[in-house]
């Protein structure tokens, strides 16, 4: 999936889960300062994270979102990771 492809559901399921302007969901947009996130949104923001990758997303990567584009990057790493990791499994098949 594409960094492009990543953002356009980022944007959606964070219009979606907070409300937001889909607009203002740029990728320099800062979750905190910009969209008014706060500690609570964090974890529903995880929880998120996690089904689009279908991973748990380590509680270290989450601590370093600070804007979109870092949501997006840790979004499109962590489908790398998976698709690494089912190439692994295949493999070992």
């Amino acid at each position: 999936m594409s960094k492009d492809e990543i953002l356009t559901r980022v944007r959606a399921a964070m219009a979606e889960l907070f409300e937001l302007d889909p607009a203002d969901i740029t990728p320099d947009a800062h979750l905190i300062d910009d969209l008014d996130l706060d500690s609570i949104d964090a974890i529903d923001m995880a929880a998120r994270l996690q089904e689009l990758t279908g991973r748990r997303v380590p509680e270290d990567a989450l601590k370093a979102i600070r804007t979109i584009a870092d949501v997006v990057d840790l979004v499109h790493a962590e489908l790398a990771l998976r698709t690494a990791d089912g190439a692994s499994m295949k493999r070992l098949a």
